[in-house]
């Protein structure tokens, strides 16, 4: 059974950063790509950005492209978001997913299998 925990969220003002943890139970964290996604208040959740096995392939929403960074440390079994020039829009909660089914589409919610239960970032103005 996979287990999937994120942490290193918080309140920060706009402009600043945060880093995001994943981290990931199970012995096969290396198998499979990994996504982040958030929802804002009211609504629907969407993707945010998308990292492939090895690391060697990043993919990201528009609304978070150059600003964000995904990551993963599989000896770690951790994934991480950086998160910079943060904009009140960015207010979500953010959650963590394994894809287990690879030949989805990685933006969509129905590949990935295993999700964490989220972790609030609150940017204010």
């Amino acid at each position: 059974q996979v287990q999937l925990v994120e942490s290193g969220g918080g309140l920060v003002q706009a402009g600043g950063s945060l880093r995001l943890s994943c981290a990931a139970s199970g012995r096969s964290f290396s198998d499979y790509s990994m996504g982040w996604f958030r929802r804002a208040p009211g609504k629907e959740r969407e993707f945010v950005a998308f990292i492939t096995r090895s690391g060697g392939d990043t993919y990201y929403a528009d609304s978070v492209k150059g600003r964000f960074t995904i990551s993963r440390d599989n000896a770690k079994k951790t994934m991480y978001l950086e998160m910079n020039s943060l904009k009140p829009e960015d207010t979500a909660v953010y959650y963590c997913a394994e894809r287990r089914q690879p030949g989805s589409d990685y933006r969509l919610e129905y590949g990935y299998s295993y999700w964490g239960q989220g972790t609030q970032v609150t940017v204010s103005s």
